[in-house]
């Protein structure tokens, strides 16, 4: 195969003869000769293609229709290079234009453009810096969380996208049916769902937890990595109505066995994008947000701190902060909240346990108190909550009263119970969404920029 830019610059420049095949970002002229910065997206840095004497002459019909954005082949030798902070450039001796790009109506100019407008250009906007770093970094990273859960025994199980139970209780669901629903209105008829292609309400899934624990069950180590769908309507930097995530769920495992298992997971992701993405992070760094390979180097190196909710709460009520939103016992932990335990009290990541049972879902377990159950939320400085999960409630008569407690139709979970009845164990898992994992790694301040077409309200364009 055709070597990468990436791979060219592995190599020695003897002269050994190469073929570059990319996307021209510059073209610079001078008397003498013509330099062509090309980019394969391979890497963050370009390759400098060299026209000199008879080079030019041969290519002037080639180089008259190159402007940015072209496509190219350039042949020639690698040779070293004399400007400084480059070793090595293509003596060029042939080219062709593979694909022309206009430069009057070509939206990406030798120019800083606004995130606002190159989401607007969603198809176009993995050629600029920001972009490709993006979707390396995004490449490695699911790939890593792969390496992680193979390498320490976890099956991966692929869990459904259509669903006829809410994992998170809270209805905000993107509805699948075949039904046709205009017509129905129209007529004034009531909605028959026996008639529906499923026979019964369906939507699109928001968690795969549910069903990856059915697995675990059987299986011990298991997680699920895919899409997930909210119907919220929320319009914030941090949420996204179409994202991934990731699930592992372990039988016999408890709550501490669950912050370890999340804590390492964080570590090893941040461990691989800073080895193997060093290139893009120091971008990230020097250019979106100063001080994040520091941040994550130091995230690595220091064990997080773990604090009870309440004890949370008592931080946040006898700090002189002035919050938007008050704390007190039983509040939802705002960002505000979080990134001050993180910042202020902490210094760093902290696990926040054993949050009161009217905030959280159905199937965390319930502590002793029968006031909290036994979850976590893993936090960090600047982004707030990254990872939530908790030891799963086994005992099927507490499973039962709590999914009555919140109004929940039991006969929809029966199959779930159903791991109650027969040879249930203590088991626990978290979530962590994908995207705001690379919110973290990349410093990226908006969610709709490290995913590759973003879906929220009123956005689904591409």
């Amino acid at each position: 195969m055709r070597l990468t830019i990436k791979e060219i610059f592995a190599l020695p420049p003897d002269g050994r003869p190469v073929t570059v095949k990319g996307w021209v970002r510059t073209k610079r002229e001078t008397k003498a000769a013509v330099f062509l910065e090309v980019n394969d997206g391979s890497r963050m840095g370009n390759i400098q293609c060299v026209f000199e004497g008879g080079a030019v002459a041969a290519a002037a019909s080639e180089l008259a229709r190159i402007s940015t954005g072209a496509s190219v082949g350039v042949e020639g030798s690698l040779v070293p290079s004399p400007a400084s902070g480059q070793k090595l450039e293509v003596k060029a001796s042939s080219l062709v234009v593979i694909g022309e790009c206009p430069a009057d109506s070509y939206p990406l100019q030798k120019k800083a453009h606004s995130m606002e407008f190159l989401r607007e250009i969603s198809h176009l906007r993995p050629r600029t810096n920001t972009f490709g770093a993006v979707a390396r970094v995004r490449n490695r990273m699911a790939f890593a969380v792969h390496q992680f859960f193979q390498e320490r025994g976890f099956d991966y199980v692929h869990t459904p996208l259509i669903t006829t139970s809410d994992a998170e209780g809270a209805g905000e669901m993107f509805q699948v049916t075949t039904l046709d629903l205009e017509r129905i209105a129209k007529s004034g008829e009531a909605v028959d769902y026996s008639k529906d292609f499923f026979g019964k309400p369906a939507s699109l899934t928001v968690s795969g937890q549910l069903n990856v624990e059915t697995y675990s069950q059987a299986l011990g180590r298991v997680y699920t990595f895919g899409p997930t769908f909210r119907a919220e309507n929320s319009n914030t930097t941090r949420h996204l109505s179409e994202f991934w995530m990731i699930e592992p769920e372990v039988a016999f495992n408890d709550i501490g066995d669950n912050m370890d298992l999340a804590e390492d997971f964080l570590k090893s992701l941040a461990r691989v994008a800073l080895s193997d993405c060093a290139e893009d992070l120091a971008f990230f760094d020097q250019r979106i947000q100063s001080g994040l390979v520091d941040m994550l180097s130091t995230m690595i190196s220091a064990p997080f701190a773990r604090l009870s909710y309440t004890d949370a709460v008592r931080e946040l009520e006898k700090s002189p902060e002035s919050f938007e939103f008050k704390p007190y016992w039983g509040c939802d932990l705002q960002s505000e909240h979080e990134k001050f335990l993180t910042e202020k009290v902490i210094g760093g990541p902290l696990i926040v346990t054993d949050y009161p049972k009217e905030i959280k879902a159905f199937y965390m377990k319930l502590n002793e108190d029968g006031r909290t159950v036994r979850a976590m939320d893993v936090l960090v400085p600047r982004f707030g909550e990254i990872i939530g999960g908790s030891e799963r409630e086994e005992r099927l008569d507490v499973l039962e009263r709590r999914i009555a407690e919140l109004g929940l139709d039991k006969s929809a979970y029966w199959w779930y119970l159903d791991l109650r009845r027969f040879g249930t164990t203590p088991h626990s898992g978290f979530g962590l969404g994908f995207e705001r994992l690379l919110l973290y790694i990349t410093g990226m301040a908006n969610i709709r920029d490290v995913i590759p077409f973003p879906r929220a309200p009123k956005l689904a364009d591409f």
